[in-house]
């Protein structure tokens, strides 16, 4: 397990825009399981919506982009680079995600040479599928 010190050894967010709370897997440049907790208290919930405090999808996938990104800077050859998000493919939203969920991110890379690729990523709230996406990546040099 990972916690949010730890990911930050692996990538350069920094809280308010850290996504990623903790991090129960992680292979390596091939695939990781981490967990965002929604709190009351996020800075978006302000404004997103007063009245009815929904997680911006958005977010959503940069939790999902940020737990991709530790797949890919956990290798050697990419400790302390940049990754950049430079495309999503086919992504769809489920369902809602509200204050109190328990976000779980999954992501698995695919295709990954020369410092660009891609990965699978899902996001699931009580082992429902809340979003889906391809994210493409790319690595500074």
């Amino acid at each position: 397990m990972l916690n949010k010190e730890q990911i930050k050894a692996l990538i350069p967010h920094r809280d308010p825009f850290l996504l990623v709370d903790e991090i129960e897997k992680l292979e390596p440049g091939k695939k990781a399981v981490g967990y965002k907790y929604v709190k009351e208290d996020e800075y978006y919930f302000k404004g997103h919506f007063p009245e009815k405090k929904v997680m911006p999808g958005v977010l959503i996938v940069e939790a999902l982009a940020q737990l991709g990104a530790t797949i890919a800077l956990s290798l050697d050859e990419y400790k302390n680079k940049l990754a950049y998000l430079v495309g999503l493919d086919n992504t769809k939203f489920r369902k809602m995600v509200l204050p109190g969920d328990k976000l779980k991110l999954t992501c698995e890379l695919g295709r990954f040479r020369r410092g660009f690729g891609y990965g699978f990523a899902k996001a699931y709230v009580d082992d429902e599928l809340v979003c889906e996406t391809k994210i493409s990546f790319a690595i500074e040099v």
